[in-house]
């Protein structure tokens, strides 16, 4: 989870210079007190406040310099100037404010939570690389290009099969089709890995020769499907590195599904 890094409310700043006033002569200029130095405006927010926004930009990868504390000092300052007048029209009293203001505070508290739980419950590579291991054995080692007809009834779908054996072309077919969306590319679902399939499919799928068509319709939750077999070629893996952050991302997604599991039932929360 991500912060997001202060930024300023206003862009600019307005700089006063005051004209010094020409001395009459060099006695008067000579007996002139001096001016005394310009008294630093008092801050009118929280030092609290300030460090934490300090803190956070140097987390992000700014540098403590004059400037960056200048600037978070004047976000702050604008900051606390609208929050007064807000509070002058009473909308801190209005009870749909008070609703968004809890649930900001909730979600601070909860990102804090989560991140000290997952701290605690580490993912460790062991694990990933077993996941990533289990993941590569599901997709195995081929992609097939695939077409294939979906329609409602075991009978079209016979139909479809006996004017392909008489060599009407599959693409001319499979605008019969209820897949809307591979209809209008002659049935063609790209390159896919069997298990991107329903089971019925898949295992109908990779039992094909190259450029054949089921002889049967194969049956699945959605329908009856004629499928055809374009090509074959060897899957692209990609590497443990190239994926170990949405593995991590998973897994402790996993480890929060589990946390919660635990926490309904000790509130005996079905």
């Amino acid at each position: 989870m991500k912060f997001n890094r202060p930024t300023a409310i206003f862009a600019a700043a307005v700089l006063l210079t005051t004209p010094l006033a020409l001395a009459q002569d060099t006695k008067a200029k000579a007996a002139a007190p001096k001016a005394e130095k310009a008294a630093e405006p008092k801050a009118i927010y929280s030092q609290a406040h300030f460090d934490f926004m300090l803190k956070e930009a140097i987390k992000f990868g700014q540098q403590d310099t004059p400037q960056v504390r200048a600037r978070i000092t004047e976000e702050l300052t604008h900051r606390e100037l609208m929050m007064r007048e807000a509070k002058k029209k009473g909308m801190d009293k209005d009870a749909g404010m008070k609703v968004q203001m809890d649930l900001a505070a909730q979600n601070v508290m909860l990102r804090a939570f989560v991140q000290d739980y997952m701290k605690a419950h580490p993912v460790s590579d062991d694990e990933l690389k077993k996941d990533y291991e289990g993941i590569k054995a599901q997709l195995g080692d081929k992609e097939y290009k695939v077409r294939h007809i979906l329609v409602e009834k075991e009978d079209e779908a016979k139909d479809i099969i006996a004017q392909l054996q008489k060599g009407e072309k599959f693409e001319k077919l499979a605008e019969r089709s209820k897949d809307e969306g591979s209809k209008v590319k002659g049935g063609d679902l790209d390159w896919n890995s069997p298990a991107n399939f329903v089971k019925p499919f898949s295992d109908a799928m990779v039992g094909l020769t190259k450029g054949k068509f089921t002889p049967l319709p194969v049956q699945s939750q959605f329908g009856w499907h004629v499928i055809q077999l374009d090509d074959v070629r060897a899957a692209k893996v990609p590497t443990f590195e190239e994926v170990k952050q949405n593995l991590q991302q998973q897994s402790q997604s996993k480890v929060l599904d589990k946390l919660i599991r635990e926490l309904r039932a000790k509130a005996g929360i079905k």
